[in-house]
């Protein structure tokens, strides 16, 4: 009967070639989700996934007090975060309106600089995603407007209350009882202001970064005006233009850069084919073997702790500029706190899109993932300069094998990768400027017109 009518049998038929052919996959994704979660259980305060989870609207992302978050506000920040129009005090005059706040962290290095030693004044081009950006050759070292560490990146700041890798910036979270470093007259003394890291962070870096708003600035744009009106209206019409509104206007912008649409963000929210099963694996292993989330934890995968892993300084790196291996930002924590048991310890950074820029570690001593994995792995220090009475207890050996090794690359790499970041970006700008650099060669780079 089977032979003499085939057709009788084959929904059956298809539907067993179909589970057989799902069911080595199915199977896998359910035992690594089980694991996955089981490890998540025992993580952050046992709140288990729901600890991991970014918030999708604005009313929950975490916000200063003092800044409450307001679509106005946002839309007002999206726009100056990348307005070369601000850059209007520059040291040498060709370097005017030619760089932004994005220009070291923009959203094509997932809002990291693209290069190893972020440079605002003073840089030229763009390329891609910022890896061809160089010394312009028209302004001298001494005018170059660079970074003494590597540029953190601006994703997922929300999560920050104390911002750069020594957490100097923010009145509140850990700077609590370091008011006396505060010096006056110096960008830290901006903390006096009382906001958190980010807000206090986005307006001292205007000044530092040589960048202005006020008069002349609306006189030059008035399609401003509005904007900053919409959003602080509580604010008196002549301090609603100022440095702090345009800081805090920036800063709740930085708090909306989130990287909600990575496999891993998708698979806590219930897609759980978001992940590849090796990714998974590697989640697993984060969390567990590799104990690396007693550390990088909660939504943004960083912590307000400041740990010494012995990495090399920028300053070891060959081509960078203006800085010396004697430099105070080389200390960490300690260069800030003034404790000699701070020194050398540096801030957990975040871990989502961190292959979207090829430099790591607060000295981008690193150009893969997957050797800050293996240099973890090994617990062996690079820098000959730090004590080892100072590394952290965690730094140590921990025996993974080369293929757990490659299973936790690619979570970090792939898991916690937004490929959607463009989503943040201004389709224009009020000034009709070239973002996020607008020197000659990256208008050309960019496609400007």
């Amino acid at each position: 009967m089977f032979f003499k009518s085939p057709l009788k049998w084959l929904p059956l038929l298809v539907f067993t070639v179909f589970v057989s052919c799902q069911k080595e996959e199915t199977v896998d994704d359910l035992y690594m989700d089980g694991l996955l979660a089981d490890v998540l259980a025992n993580q952050g305060q046992a709140q288990g996934m729901d600890f991991f989870r970014m918030p999708t609207n604005l009313a929950d992302i975490p916000q200063d007090p003092n800044n409450p978050l307001t679509t106005e506000k946002v839309a007002l920040g999206q726009k100056l975060f990348h307005e070369t129009a601000l850059g209007s005090k520059p040291e040498n005059v060709i370097s005017i309106y030619t760089y932004s706040c994005a220009s070291c962290h923009h959203a094509a290095a997932g809002f990291q600089a693209g290069i190893a030693q972020g440079m605002g004044e003073g840089g030229l081009g763009f390329g891609a995603r910022g890896e061809a950006r160089i010394h312009n050759p028209n302004c001298s070292e001494e005018e170059l407007d660079v970074q003494p560490l590597r540029s953190p990146s601006a994703l997922n700041s929300a999560f920050q209350k104390n911002m750069l890798w020594n957490g100097q910036f923010g009145a509140t979270g850990v700077n609590v009882g370091t008011e006396s470093q505060w010096t006056p007259e110096t960008p830290i003394a901006t903390n006096n202001l009382g906001y958190e890291g980010v807000e206090i962070q986005a307006i001292a870096g205007l000044t530092v970064h040589r960048m202005e708003v006020g008069e002349a600035f609306i006189a030059a744009n008035p399609q401003y005006q509005p904007l900053f009106d919409a959003a602080f209206p509580d604010f008196s019409a002549d301090e609603r233009v100022s440095l702090e509104t345009a800081g805090l206007a920036i800063a709740a912008y930085e708090r909306t850069l989130l990287a909600t649409k990575s496999p891993f963000q998708k698979w806590l929210n219930g897609e759980s084919t978001a992940m590849s099963v090796e990714q998974k694996r590697g989640a697993v292993l984060f969390f567990g073997k590799a104990g690396c989330g007693e550390c990088h934890t909660g939504p943004a995968l960083n912590s307000m702790e400041f740990h010494a892993l012995g990495m090399n300084n920028l300053s070891d790196l060959s081509g960078v500029f203006g800085i010396s291996p004697e430099q105070n930002a080389n200390l960490g924590r300690g260069g800030f706190t003034g404790n000699a048991q701070d020194n050398h310890k540096f801030k957990v950074p975040q871990l989502y899109n961190l292959q979207d820029s090829p430099f790591y570690g607060h000295g981008s001593s690193f150009n893969s993932i997957r050797d800050v994995v293996q240099y973890k792995n090994a617990g062996q220090k690079q820098n000959a300069g730090v004590p080892a009475s100072q590394l952290a207890d965690s730094f140590k050996a921990l025996y993974l094998s080369e293929d757990e090794v490659d299973a936790v690359t690619d979570f970090i790499t792939n898991g916690l990768y937004d490929p959607d970041l463009e989503r943040f970006l201004p389709e224009s700008l009020p000034s009709g400027n070239c973002f996020p650099n607008n020197d000659e060669e990256s208008r050309i780079d960019l496609g400007c017109s």
